[in-house]
């Protein structure tokens, strides 16, 4: 069997491969991670048959949507994952064939409705359902601590104990641990009973995840993630430099516009000497307007650069195709000590 792990940010993943076919299956991929994904595939000459996740993540971005796209391969998850693009549904028992490989699923619900496990020859990927030294929170959209108990005990306790334990959350560094060594010494594994491993579960008060509203959204929506949406309206747009606007401002270039899309407060506390205002969430409503020759050069400013990059993409998509983006925004320009005017505009 070929066997690539990848950790990101406490993430893992995994690509698992058969050395007859080379083909494989990637699991739990994460978005950040997919030119490494390509490249480990090609480098082994693997061609990626499934794409799955364990379970809908709360704490990162899934890959598999943008992998599936490129790819154009399926991907799987338990049947009741709310992700529409999920193209192949798994319940319990089911298997996946990869190669000569036999992926057998395990719905082990709890951390979320649609958590499973898969195991193959030595070992099991058990998504968030058992960590190393720890388990799945079950106060995220779905959890349920009784239902954690049940996959915990009911399930994954009966596996061989030599099993190889993968989860897809590990933050000390280790590998992968046993199935014999987590039901020993996982201190959540040792609350045996019943009710006291309910009320252990809901008494663990853990801080939320960061980015989970948006990580639910997009991981159960398939929409876009702001990253996503800024890199793709960054690969969209030319950007202009603080000195290149600053020399042009100066009278050694063509006349252009610079346009603030910050809001009024942001502009009158401080703006690009001769600087129009149009906030953003006003953009497409007044550009008519304030805008009427479309061939005018613009360079778009806000706050850091983001909200003018996307600024920018939707002027050039709207015909401003002179619409350029200022590289750093308000803030590099006061860094770096550029001229500002204050109050309403003349």
């Amino acid at each position: 069997m070929i066997f690539e792990h990848f950790s990101a940010g406490g993430c893992q993943s995994y690509l698992v491969g058969c050395p007859d076919s080379r083909v494989a299956i990637l699991i739990d991929p994460e978005l950040s991670l997919i030119d490494r994904y390509l490249a480990f595939a090609a480098r082994d000459g693997l061609r990626v048959h499934y794409l799955v996740d364990t379970h809908t993540h709360a704490d990162h971005f899934t890959a598999t949507q943008e992998l599936a796209r490129r790819l154009e391969v399926p991907v799987a998850m338990h049947r009741l994952s709310p992700a529409p693009f999920v193209d192949l549904g798994l319940d319990d028992g089911e298997m996946l064939v990869v190669g000569k490989l036999r992926l057998q699923v395990l719905h082990t619900p709890g951390h979320t409705r649609d958590s499973m496990c898969l195991m193959v020859a030595d070992r099991v990927f058990t998504g968030d359902t058992l960590l190393m030294g720890g388990t799945g929170r079950t106060d995220l959209p779905s959890g349920n601590p009784e239902q954690l108990y049940d996959s915990l005990f009911g399930k994954l306790a009966h596996l061989p104990p030599a099993m190889q334990v993968h989860p897809a959350h590990e933050y000390k560094g280790r590998d992968h641990s046993t199935i014999g060594q987590e039901f020993a010494e996982n201190p959540r594994l040792q609350v045996r009973e019943r009710a006291a491993f309910v009320e252990m579960m809901n008494g663990l008060n853990l801080k939320m995840p960061t980015h989970i509203t948006e990580a639910l959204r997009t991981n159960m929506s398939g929409g876009r993630t702001v990253a996503q949406m800024l890199a793709e309206a960054a690969a969209s747009v030319p950007f202009m430099s603080l000195a290149e606007l600053q020399g042009r401002a100066a009278g050694n270039g063509e006349e252009l516009l610079v346009l603030d899309v910050r809001e009024r407060d942001a502009y009158e506390q401080g703006h690009i000497p001769g600087a129009r205002l149009l906030p953003r969430g006003q953009l497409e409503l007044r550009v008519n307007q304030d805008l009427p020759d479309p061939t005018r050069r613009v360079v778009v400013c806000c706050e850091f650069g983001r909200i003018s990059t996307l600024a920018t993409a939707t002027l050039r998509s709207m015909g401003f195709l002179r619409a350029v983006a200022l590289d750093g925004g308000m803030q590099a320009w006061r860094e770096a000590g550029h001229p500002l005017k204050s109050g309403p505009e003349p």
